[in-house]
C-alpha cells in the first residue's frame, strides 16, 4: 500500500487506505449490499472506468471490499463490502451530518439514488416522533426500495415497494428537496416534484422527522 502521511495517527492510515478520490463515494454506494461495476460506475457522473478499476483494486487489496460471483442464471461480478468495510458506515454518516450544516450545502445538487436513501438514514430524527413505526416504499430514480423504522434507525432494502403504507418517488435531488425543503408535502406533490401512492398523511409525518442542521461558530 502507498503510503502518503508516513503517520502513526490512525486519522492519517485511514486517508491512506481511503482518501483517495471517488473512494469513499465508491464504499457509500456498496452500503446497501453488492453491486456491479456498470451499476457503481453509472450512479457516480465523473468517474471513468479506469479509475473505478484502480480504486476498487485498491480497495481489495486493502481488504474494505471484495469481487464476488453471481451464481446461475445472473452469472456477474459484483462487489460487497467486507465487514471492516462496512464498518465505514459511521464515520460516512457522521461526516455527512457534519457536512451538512456547511452554508456550502447544496440540496438541489445531483446525487445517486444511495445517496439519497442513506441520507434519509443519515438524518432522520426518529426522537421527534418515537412511536412512529410505518412500512415505507420508494421508487428513487426508478429504483425500488422497502424501509422500515427498527430501533429508531431507518433499515433499508433494495426491493419492490409494493404494498408499503406510502410509496413515494421521482429523482433523487427533487426528493432531497422534498425532504430537506420547506414546503409541505402536498406543495412538492402539486409542484411534481414527488409523487406519493398510499396514505398521504403517514408521507407527511414521515417527512416531518427531517431537517438540515444548522451549526454556529459563535
Amino acid at each position: 500500500m502507498r503510503r502518503w502521511y508516513r503517520d502513526a495517527c490512525g486519522t492519517a492510515l485511514a486517508m491512506d487506505l481511503i482518501g483517495e478520490r471517488w473512494a469513499l463515494l465508491i464504499v457509500r454506494e456498496l452500503l446497501l449490499g453488492p453491486r456491479r461495476f456498470g451499476e457503481i460506475r453509472g450512479a457516480l457522473d465523473g468517474l471513468s472506468a479506469n479509475i473505478l478499476t484502480q480504486r476498487l483494486e485498491g480497495m481489495e487489496r486493502a481488504g474494505i471490499l471484495r469481487k464476488r460471483a453471481l451464481p446461475s442464471p445472473a452469472n456477474a461480478q459484483v462487489y460487497e463490502l467486507t465487514k471492516w468495510g462496512a464498518a465505514l458506515e459511521e464515520p460516512i454518516f457522521a461526516l455527512s451530518r457534519w457536512a451538512a450544516g456547511s452554508p456550502a450545502h447544496d440540496v438541489t445538487l445531483p446525487l445517486s439514488n444511495t445517496a439519497f436513501m442513506l441520507s434519509l438514514r443519515t438524518m432522520m430524527n426518529h426522537r421527534a416522533d418515537p412511536d412512529f413505526a410505518p412500512d415505507l416504499g420508494f421508487r428513487v430514480g426508478g429504483e425500488p426500495f422497502r424501509a422500515r423504522i427498527v430501533d429508531g434507525l431507518l433499515a433499508i432494502e433494495r426491493r419492490d415497494p409494493a404494498g408499503a403504507e406510502v410509496v413515494f418517488a421521482g429523482e433523487p435531488s427533487l426528493l432531497a428537496a422534498t425532504f430537506y425543503g420547506r414546503d409541505p408535502l402536498a406543495v412538492s406533490m402539486r409542484e411534481g416534484r414527488v409523487t406519493v401512492t398510499g396514505d398521504a398523511a403517514i408521507g407527511q409525518r414521515f417527512v416531518d422527522l427531517f431537517g438540515l442542521p444548522v451549526f454556529s461558530n459563535d
